[in-house]
């Protein structure tokens, strides 16, 4: 995701480095599995937990050489911890510590959405209570119809928020998902204890029964998931931005002091934060249907997917962090005409009622 939609704690967590600290923990944790399981001697876990390191300038240098980026971690990994690195990726294949890393990174970015949905239900629900006794006209198909509240409308929106929060929750379980099974997902070359030790010590699930990936209608799930919460997104702010409209001004976004609303029309107000987060909101719709297409690959696996994901996935997340906090700096500043609303009414000549 470009700098400009970026903040910084969720971009933090989809950096090269976090990527690659992910695996780290993944290898560790399979290491002390096999070490409670009698394989890996005590001295060599030892040596490896003190010595297992990364540097991810190297492991691109080396990279360049492999053309495979998990060799080229793992080599670099042996660089730093010497001899005891045989017993290091033991028994697995790339993809145990490519999707078990992506599941950490998901539980992480997971929590940070979630944070975020409750601090927008948070706002929207104190504003609702303080515009409970604001009448305004409601409108069907953009025509005045009857009475009713802007607390109300408010309140509507905190209660799809606060659905929206268990939905990212089911979801983000869902993905963050490991698997340690080998090679085509038969644990030809790995103990299936393996697998449950070190999902449970990073705090994870298990795929059940998996083949040489973690099945991709999980992650095609959580996308579908992100994206309808930034179409909720839009749904709010597409409101404001018609209440924002000349002829109605019963309410408007936020407007900073120094700010501009036009290079030639300086005397303009433009609902320019949320109609940014209309075209935010079209680029989670369209990584949701990336994400669908991840889902049907060759027999075991392929690696059709690998590319996209590693677009779709972070961008997602960046993304509807960005739009869910820029939202509830709109909602918590959202300036509403009251007396406009009233004026508004009046329009119809007491039809409405």
């Amino acid at each position: 995701m470009i700098a400009r939609y970026t903040l910084p704690e969720m971009g933090a967590v989809w950096t090269e480095e976090a990527r690659m600290q992910a695996w780290l923990e993944v290898e560790l944790a399979a290491v002390r599995a096999w070490n409670r399981l009698g394989k890996v001697p005590d001295e060599a876990v030892r040596e490896i937990e003190q010595k297992a390191a990364f540097d991810v300038a190297r492991v691109a240098e080396i990279e360049q050489t492999t053309n495979h980026d998990v060799i080229a971690f793992l080599t670099n990994v042996a660089e730093h911890v010497g001899p005891a690195s045989k017993w290091v990726h033991y028994g697995m294949t790339s993809s145990d510590m490519l999707d078990t890393g992506l599941a950490l990174q998901v539980r992480r970015a997971g929590a940070i959405i979630e944070r975020d949905l409750v601090a927008l239900g948070t706002v929207l629900k104190r504003r609702a209570f303080e515009f409970q006794d604001t009448v305004q006209v409601g409108r069907t198909h953009g025509v005045h119809a009857e009475p009713i509240t802007f607390g109300m409308k408010l309140g509507l929106w905190a209660f799809e928020v606060r659905r929206h929060l268990d939905r990212v929750r089911r979801a983000v379980a869902e993905a963050a998902v490991g698997k340690l099974s080998g090679a085509v997902g038969a644990y030809n070359a790995i103990d299936p204890r393996v697998e449950e030790m070190v999902c449970e010590e990073l705090g994870i699930g298990y795929e059940p029964i998996s083949n040489q990936v973690v099945q991709r209608d999980r992650h095609a799930a959580l996308l579908c998931c992100l994206a309808n919460v930034g179409a909720t997104v839009e749904k709010m702010t597409l409101e404001i931005r018609h209440l924002q409209r000349t002829e109605v001004r019963e309410a408007e976004e936020p407007f900073g002091k120094g700010q501009k609303g036009s290079s030639a029309m300086p005397h303009k107000r433009n609902p320019i934060l949320c109609e940014r987060m209309a075209g935010c909101a079209r680029v989670l719709r369209g990584n949701a249907m990336v994400a669908l297409e991840n889902v049907a690959l060759w027999h075991e696996r392929d690696i059709s997917h690998s590319s996209a994901e590693r677009i779709v996935i972070p961008d997602s997340f960046i993304l509807l962090d960005y739009m869910l906090q820029k939202t509830t700096g709109i909602i918590e500043g959202l300036a509403v005409d009251a007396r406009r609303m009233r004026a508004n009414l009046s329009l119809s000549h007491r039809l409405v009622f």
